[in-house]
C-alpha cells in the first residue's frame, strides 16, 4: 500500500469563483461520507449506483474510505469542513481503471466534477493508468458532458441501456487547453466576486479617527459605494453615522465582501464568522502576519487555509485594499481617500506602502483606472489572478503590475504571454539586484539571475521597466495612443538642439529616426499643423515625437489645440515634450461623454529622453505582438520511451551506488556535486534519444594511447583536458588542436600532461571544422520549470553575463529569438576568418534545431536536472556537440505550472 500522497492535496477555484479543498480520502472520513450520502437526492444516487441506495452500510463505508492509493484511489472535495463531492477509480488491468464520481445536489453546476476529473486523471497517470472507463445512464446528460468536454480522446459505446465511455488519459494539447480555459474562467470569476460586491462589511470599524478601520469605512462611504455598508464593532451602535453590528453574524442581510481591520490575533475568529455568514471574499488590511516573523507567518497560513476551506478568496493581509471605478459599483475598499477617475488601466501592486502614492500619481498625470488591487503579503490573491480577470475585462485595456515577488513565475509568464497578445502588460519588479523576497510574502526567491528573468519576460511580451515613473511613462502611451506599426520616427519641434537630442535618443534605443523638422523658436500653430500633416501622411513614418518649448513670445494654446485635433484622427502615435509637462496636460486631452480622459489624448514627458524611452518600449511590444509566435516543429529521431527507460535504469543504479543527484540549477554553477553527473556514455545515449549527436572522445593515459586513439578516430584530432574544472573550449589553455600526425599527438599529450597532470583526464577527439563555439544549457529551474540558456563559449561572454534564456519547450520562433538575444550573436551571422563565400557562414538553422531538441528533452523528462552542451561548434556544416554532461535526479512531485489546476499553497 502506498503512503498517503500529500502532493495530491490542492485548493481549487470553482466556476462561480468560490473555492474548495481536494484531498485523498482516508478511513477517518467515514462520518463525512455518510453525511454526504444522506444529503444526496434520490435521482443523484440512482445516477451513481444505477439503483436506489438510500443508506450506506458499514461495509460500504469501509470499502469506499479504505483505499491503497495505487489500484484503488478516491479524492474528495470539501467546503467548510463538509464533503461535497467524491471521485474514485478502481484498476481493472495494469493500465485501465473504472472511474465514477458524484457531486452533492446543492453544489452541482459549480465545476466540481470537471476539476475532480482533472485531478483523478493526474493521479491515475502517476500510477500508470492510461485509460478510464465510465458507465453512465443515458439520462445522466450532465455526467456525460463532463467526460466529453474534458479534452481527452474519448470513445462511446451503448450496451444494455448503459453508455460506456472510454477516455485516453494522455494529456494532449486539447486537454491542456480545456483545463487552462476552465482555470481562466474560474479565477477570473473569483476576482470579479471581490471587485463587484453587492454589500460590504467593515469588521473593526473604529470610532477613533485615523484608525485603519474608520479610514476604510469612511473611504468606502465617501467613494459612493452603490450597495449597503455594514460597520462591525463589538459595542458601538453606529460608526461614522452608519448603524453598526457586534459581529458579522448579526448583520441581517447577506454580505459579499468583508474588509478586515482587527488585530492580527483576532483575524482567525473573524474569518470563521465570515465563513458561517457565507461571505464571498476578504480584504485583510491588518498587519502583524508574515512580515512580523514566524508566529505571524503561521497566523497568515492559517488565515488562507481557513478562508479557502470555506470558499473565500483573500486579498492581503497587510494590504492597502481594492478599488473598482465602475459606476455600477464605485468601490473604494482601500485606505486611500484618493482613487483616480474611470480609465482603461488595471493596476496590481504588492506594496501597500506605495499603493497610496501610486494612486495619487495616476490622478496627477490625468490618467484613469478601471480597477486597483493592493495585495500586501499576497498570501492568496496574486497578480496571476488579476491577469486572468483582466484578460476578459472589457474595461481594462492596459495592465500594470508592481511586483516584489513572484509566487508562480512559470504561470505568470504563461498568463502574461496570452494576455499580452491583445493587451499590453507593463511590470516593475523590485529586488532584482538581490533576488530577495520581502518578509511576509508567500513566495520563494527566484533561482535565476535578474537578467535571466528579464529575458523570460521578453519572451512573454511583458514590458519590464526599471521604476514606477517609467511604468507610468509607458502606460500613458499605451492607454491613450495607438501602437506604432514600426520603428521609424518622425521628429518635429521648435528647438534644433532638442530635435537632435530626440534623434540621438531614438538611435540609442534601437529606433530609426528621420532627420528632425526644426520649425524654429517662433513657429506658429499653423506651421506645427502642416508638419504634423506631412509626418502623419508619410508611409515611412510610424510614430511622431513633437517637442514644444517656451518661446520668447507669450505662450498660446494654439499649438496644443492643433496637436489635439490631429491626434483625434491619427492612426499613428503622437507623443510630446510639451512645455516640460508630465502626464496628460489638460490642453492635450480628449474627453469622453463622462468627462474622463479618452483615447487620442497626447502624453507629455518632461524630457525628450523619457518620451523616446517610452516610445521604444511601445515599439518593441508592438513588433512582438505582430511577430509569428512560431510552432512546435515535428522532429525526427525522438525516442521518448527509450529515454524514459534509460533514465529509470540509471537512477536505479545511482540509488544503489548512493550517488543520486541533488542539484540546484543556475545559481553560480549548474551543479556542485560531480558524482551526480551520469557517465559520458549514458549522457550520449540519452541525448541521442532526442536526436542530439555528441561527438565521441577517447580517454587516454599515455602518449602511445593518444596516438592509437587518433588513428582510430582519424586525423586531424585534438587532445584536450576533460576535467570539469578546466576550460574545454577551443582556444583554451587545456586543448591542443589541428593535430595531423602521430608526432603532433605525442607532443600535445606530453605538453598537456606535464602541465596539468593526471587530474586533467586527457581525451582525444576528432577535430571539427573551425566555427563559432557556443554553449547550450537546459534543465529544471525551481522557479520557472524547464528553461533553456544560450550563449557564446568564451570567457568574455561569461564575464559579461551575455546569456539569454527561454522557457521550454521552444517554438522555432523562440529558438531563433534565443540565438539572436545575446549581444555577441553577430558572430554567428558573419563570415568566419578566412572564409570567402556565404557557403562558409555558420549554419544557424542547425543550431536552432538543436535548441528545440534540447528544450523538448528537458520539458518532457523532469528527471533531467541539467544538460550542459559545451562546446557546440557552429560552422557551415551544422551545429556539432563536442562536449556534453547530463545530471539526473528523482522527478519532483509537482512541477511549476504543470498538472491539474490548483491554487498556490500558502506556505
Amino acid at each position: 500500500m502506498q503512503h498517503y500522497p500529500n502532493h495530491w492535496e490542492a485548493d481549487v477555484v470553482l466556476t462561480d469563483g468560490g473555492t474548495a479543498h481536494l484531498r485523498p480520502i482516508t478511513p477517518e472520513d467515514s462520518g463525512l461520507l455518510q453525511e454526504f450520502h444522506s444529503r444526496l437526492s434520490a435521482e443523484t444516487i440512482y445516477f451513481r449506483f444505477f439503483a436506489p441506495y438510500p443508506k450506506l452500510s458499514s461495509r460500504d463505508v469501509k470499502r469506499f474510505t479504505t483505499v491503497d492509493y495505487e489500484d484503488r484511489v478516491a479524492l474528495i472535495a470539501t467546503i467548510g469542513g463538509h464533503m461535497v463531492a467524491v471521485v474514485r477509480y478502481d484498476k481493472v488491468s495494469a493500465d485501465e481503471a473504472e472511474v465514477a464520481f458524484v457531486v452533492e445536489d446543492a453544489h452541482q453546476g459549480r465545476g466540481l466534477a470537471s476539476v475532480l476529473l482533472e485531478h483523478i486523471g493526474a493521479a491515475a497517470r502517476e500510477r500508470g493508468v492510461r485509460r478510464f472507463i465510465a458507465d453512465v445512464l443515458p439520462e445522466n446528460r450532465r455526467m456525460i458532458n463532463v467526460f466529453r468536454e474534458a479534452g481527452y480522446t474519448a470513445q462511446q459505446t451503448f450496451d444494455e441501456g448503459v453508455i460506456r465511455l472510454t477516455l485516453d488519459l494522455e494529456l494532449t494539447d486539447v486537454a491542456q487547453e480545456v483545463m487552462r480555459a476552465r482555470e481562466q474562467r474560474a479565477e477570473s470569476r473569483s476576482i470579479a466576486r471581490l471587485l463587484f460586491p453587492e454589500s460590504v462589511a467593515v469588521i473593526g470599524a473604529s470610532r477613533t479617527a485615523h484608525t485603519i478601520g474608520q479610514t476604510a469605512l469612511r473611504n468606502l462611504i465617501a467613494g459612493d459605494f452603490q450597495g449597503p455598508v455594514f460597520p462591525v464593532h463589538p459595542e458601538a451602535k453606529a460608526v461614522a453615522g452608519v448603524r453598526a453590528y457586534p459581529t458579522v453574524l448579526d448583520i441581517p442581510d447577506p454580505v459579499d465582501l468583508a474588509i478586515v481591520a482587527v488585530r492580527a490575533d483576532m483575524v482567525t475568529d473573524v474569518v470563521a464568522q465570515c465563513a458561517r455568514k457565507g461571505v464571498h471574499g476578504l480584504v485583510v488590511v491588518s498587519s502583524g502576519f508574515g512580515e512580523s516573523g514566524p508566529e505571524g507567518r503561521a497566523r497568515q497560513d492559517e488565515l488562507v487555509i481557513t478562508a479557502r476551506a470555506a470558499g473565500m478568496r483573500v486579498v492581503g493581509p497587510n494590504c492597502l485594499g481594492i478599488a473598482n471605478t465602475d459606476p455600477a459599483v464605485s468601490l473604494n475598499a482601500t485606505l486611500s481617500p484618493d482613487v483616480p477617475p474611470r480609465g482603461p488601466i488595471g493596476f496590481f501592486s504588492q506594496s501597500g506602502a506605495l499603493g497610496r502614492a501610486i494612486l495619487q500619481r495616476v490622478a496627477q498625470r490625468g490618467m484613469g483606472l478601471s480597477t486597483f488591487v493592493s495585495a500586501g503579503n499576497r498570501a492568496d490573491v496574486s497578480g496571476n489572478d488579476l491577469i486572468q480577470y483582466w484578460e476578459e475585462d472589457p474595461a481594462t485595456e492596459v495592465v500594470l503590475q508592481y511586483l516584489e515577488s513572484l509566487g508562480n513565475p512559470r504561470k505568470f509568464t504563461r498568463l502574461a504571454r496570452r494576455l499580452a497578445q491583445h493587451k499590453p502588460v507593463v511590470a516593475v519588479r523590485s529586488g532584482g539586484s538581490s533576488q530577495g523576497v520581502p518578509s511576509g510574502h508567500a513566495a520563494d526567491a527566484l533561482a535565476l539571475p535578474d537578467f535571466a528573468v528579464t529575458s523570460l519576460f521578453q519572451q512573454a511580451g511583458v514590458v519590464r521597466v526599471d521604476d514606477i515613473t517609467q511604468m507610468f511613462d509607458v502606460a500613458q502611451l499605451f492607454a491613450y495612443q495607438p501602437l506604432p506599426a514600426g520603428p521609424r520616427v518622425g521628429i518635429i519641434g521648435n528647438s534644433d538642439s532638442l530635435g537632435l537630442l530626440v534623434k540621438d535618443s531614438c538611435a540609442r534605443s534601437g529606433l530609426k529616426p528621420h532627420d528632425p523638422v526644426d520649425l524654429g523658436p517662433t513657429a506658429t500653430a499653423e506651421e506645427f499643423g502642416a508638419a504634423l500633416d506631412a509626418a502623419l501622411g508619410d508611409d515611412a513614418v510610424d510614430s511622431v515625437v513633437v517637442v514644444f518649448i517656451p518661446a520668447l513670445t507669450p505662450i498660446s494654446s494654439d499649438v496644443a489645440e492643433v496637436m489635439r485635433a490631429k491626434a483625434a484622427t491619427a492612426g499613428k502615435p503622437i507623443i510630446t515634450t510639451y512645455l516640460g509637462y508630465q502626464g496628460l496636460p489638460e490642453e492635450l486631452r480628449q474627453t469622453g461623454p463622462d468627462g474622463a480622459t479618452a483615447r487620442g489624448s497626447i502624453p507629455s514627458y518632461p524630457a525628450p529622453e523619457d518620451a523616446v524611452r517610452a516610445l521604444a518600449h511601445a515599439t518593441r511590444y508592438a513588433l512582438w505582438r505582430e511577430r509569428d509566435p512560431g510552432r512546435h516543429p515535428e522532429l525526427s529521431g525522438i525516442d521518448r520511451a527509450g529515454a524514459r527507460r534509460l533514465i529509470t535504469r540509471t537512477l536505479a543504479e545511482a540509488e544503489e551506488a548512493g550517488t543520486a543527484a541533488h542539484s540546484v540549477w543556475f545559481t553560480s554553477e549548474p551543479v556542485s556535486n560531480e558524482e551526480a553527473a551520469v557517465p559520458a556514455d549514458t549522457a550520449r545515449d540519452l541525448l541521442a534519444c532526442y536526436g542530439v549527436d555528441v561527438w565521441p572522445d577517447i580517454a587516454v593515459d599515455s602518449a602511445d594511447a593518444a596516438v592509437a586513439a587518433a588513428e582510430r578516430l582519424g586525423y586531424p584530432v585534438v587532445v584536450k583536458a576533460n576535467a570539469p574544472d578546466l576550460r574545454l573550449r577551443a582556444g583554451g589553455s587545456g586543448i591542443r588542436a589541428d593535430l595531423r600526425s602521430p608526432d603532433d599527438v605525442r607532443g600535445a599529450y606530453t605538453a598537456l600532461h606535464d602541465r596539468l597532470g593526471d587530474e586533467a583526464m586527457l581525451v582525444v577527439q576528432h577535430m571539427a571544422i573551425p566555427g563559432v563555439p557556443t554553449v547550450v544549457r537546459a534543465g529544471e529551474n525551481p522557479s520557472f520549470g524547464s528553461v533553456v540558456a544560450f550563449g557564446l563559449a568564451d570567457v568574455t561572454a561569461e564575464l559579461l553575463d551575455d546569456r539569454a534564456y527561454r522557457l521550454a519547450p521552444l517554438t522555432d520562433a523562440d529558438a531563433a529569438d534565443l540565438v539572436r538575444a545575446v549581444r555577441s550573436s553577430a558572430l554567428l551571422f558573419g563570415l568566419p576568418a578566412g572564409a570567402t563565400s556565404l557557403a562558409d557562414q555558420p549554419n544557424v538553422e542547425a543550431l536552432e534545431e538543436l535548441l528545440v531538441r534540447v528544450s523538448r528533452l528537458v520539458d518532457a523528462l523532469p528527471e533531467v536536472a541539467h544538460v550542459d552542451l559545451d562546446p557546440v561548434i557552429v560552422n557551415a556544416t551544422g551545429a556539432h556537440v563536442l562536449g556534453a554532461r547530463v545530471w539526473l535526479r528523482e522527478a519532483p512531485e509537482l512541477r511549476p505550472d504543470h498538472g491539474p489546476r490548483r491554487l498556490r499553497v500558502p506556505y
